[in-house]
This record gives C-alpha cells, structure tokens and sequence, in this order.
C-alpha cells in the first residue's frame, strides 16, 4: 500500500496517516506538511521505513510537484492520495486583514487540492488504478456567518471533486469526496460554541479509510451530521437567515 497526505502534521492528516500505517504495517505513506519536526515526530510513531516526510506547502505549486515525483521515483504510483491540508478562520467581509486571509484560505483549501491532485493523475492514469480523496466539510452545504472564507472553500471543493470524479470515470482511478463534521482537533479546540456529534480524530480516521476503500463518491463523517447538512440545504432562505443569522461566529486568533 502507496499512501500520500497531505496537511499529515496534526488534525485529521495526522489521524489518517496514522490509521494507514496500523492498516498496513509495511506501507509506504507520504506525509506532507509544512513543519518538518511534527512530519518527523509522526514517522517515528510509525513502523521503520513506513512514514516518508516532505516538508512542504501545498501552495507552492513547484514543491508539490517535486515531492510528488520524489514520491513516485522512489515507490511507484500511490494507490491512495489524501488532499487533507486546510485551514480556517474569521472573514468578515470589510474587516482590515480579512482580504488575506479570505485568499489564503482558498488558495490553501481549493487550489492546494488541485495543485495536490495534478502530479500523481498521470502515474495513477498509467496504471490504471488508484484513489483520490479530497477532505471537504459539511461546512460547504450552507454559508455561516465570519465564515465565508472557509464556507466558500470547502463548496468549492465539494464541487471540484465531484467534478474531477467526472473526468477520471474511465480510466480506472475512483475519487472520493470525505464531509467531515466536528471532529475534535487543533482547530476546533477554540470554538466556543456547541459542536453536534462531536467526533475523535482516530474514529474519524478510521470511517474515512473505510469510505476511501469502498470507493464511495461521496461521505459525511459522522454519519449523523449528514442528516443536518441535508435538513439544512432543504430549508427555505428565510427560515435558515433567521434562525443562523445571530450564529456564533468563528474566535479571532489573538493578535500578534
């Protein structure tokens, strides 16, 4: 087993690397991130020789490309590819900084995908198999408010993949779209607010290797919030506006 992720230093990257090196003992996983201590730390919580780290940002196109073609020289093609990296945070439109971090977000959470994706699609097109996974977010159903940076990101991913399913259909290669709802990580360790079906990152982990096996195009984790995210794209505008309008908003980071 040839397994390549992408956001692997904490959170769900971390989980899902994890949950593959205990699937398979004598697998080769990438793992890819921008902290090369943390990349380190997880390959040594691993079997000898199972966790391969890049240090690298999935928004630097050229340094996606080069750990994807070290990946492929040293391994072969991967039968799995994670795009899992992805960050969040307040946009309000209009706030002085937000701009930024409204781009960042996409750049990050959209574009890092595709740029993860590109490199491997040819290895995987020649051998005629293999597995696209792409970790959007329930939070891609229906905008929230201070969040539309990340709300924008995760439907736009949502939509890629389902679009990219369409195009790799007949060349053996399978893609597979994971909705996360709350799972208990770093990022969701500063909501102050409450967080329905709340999920450990190992359980997560675990449901999302099995959904990536079975090739399911599409699958929100936990179950349950599947149930929510469809109830909430069934309600009519007015109904969500006033019953979501005066929803928490996402905590500001602290200023540096």
């Amino acid at each position: 087993m040839k397994v390549f992720v992408t956001g692997a230093s904490s959170g769900l990257g971390e989980a899902i690397a994890l949950e593959y090196a205990r699937r398979h003992p004598g697998a080769r996983i990438g793992l890819a991130a921008r902290r090369r201590d943390a990349l380190d730390a997880l390959a040594a919580r691993m079997p000898d020789g199972v966790g391969v780290p890049y240090a690298v940002d999935v928004t630097d196109r050229a340094a996606m490309h080069a750990a994807a073609a070290d990946f492929v020289a040293r391994f072969g093609a991967p039968d799995v590819v994670v795009a899992n990296a992805g960050i969040n945070g307040p946009t309000l439109t209009g706030t002085p900084g937000d701009d930024v971090s409204f781009e960042r977000i996409l750049r990050t959470n959209v574009v890092g995908v595709f740029d993860t994706f590109a490199p491997f699609v040819g290895p995987m097109r020649a051998r005629g198999a293999g597995t696209l996974a792409g970790i959007a977010s329930v939070a891609g159903i229906r905008g929230m408010p201070s969040l539309g940076g990340y709300c924008a990101s995760k439907a736009a991913t949502i939509a890629y993949l389902e679009s990219l399913r369409l195009e790799l259909r007949a060349t053996g290669l399978k893609v597979v779209t994971i909705a996360p709802g709350y799972i208990r990580t770093p990022m969701t360790a500063r909501n102050r607010y409450p967080m329905p079906f709340l999920m450990d990152a190992d359980a997560f982990a675990a449901r999302a290797a099995d959904a990536i096996a079975r090739g399911r195009s599409f699958a929100v984790i936990p179950w349950q919030m599947g149930w929510v995210a469809r109830a909430l794209r069934l309600l009519p505008d007015a109904v969500f506006d006033a019953a979501f309008a005066r929803a928490p908003h996402k905590p500001r980071p602290p200023q540096e």
